[in-house]
């Protein structure tokens, strides 16, 4: 089974968690911070990607916890 990517995105209430094709949040929060948080653990938890969206749609950050066989060199963490 595909492990689903976790996408944090704009969302009426402040900012949803949603697993990549799904149509309803895993979850919404007031902050975005707050958001990234939990979405963090979803991504760590189910070995997926991190994938966090701006207000505007554009993609702000990325990360990767499963299994690259070349992982990029992270220089933020």
């Amino acid at each position: 089974m595909k492990k689903k990517n976790q996408h944090v995105v704009p969302h009426e209430d402040g900012w949803a968690i949603k697993g990549e094709g799904n149509k309803r949040a895993t979850k919404v929060t007031e902050t975005k911070a707050k958001a990234v948080k939990v979405a963090r653990e979803l991504a760590k938890k189910n070995r997926s990607e991190l994938i966090i969206h701006n207000r505007d749609g554009t993609i702000s950050d990325k990360d990767s916890y499963g299994k690259d066989p070349c992982p990029p060199k992270d220089k933020k963490h």
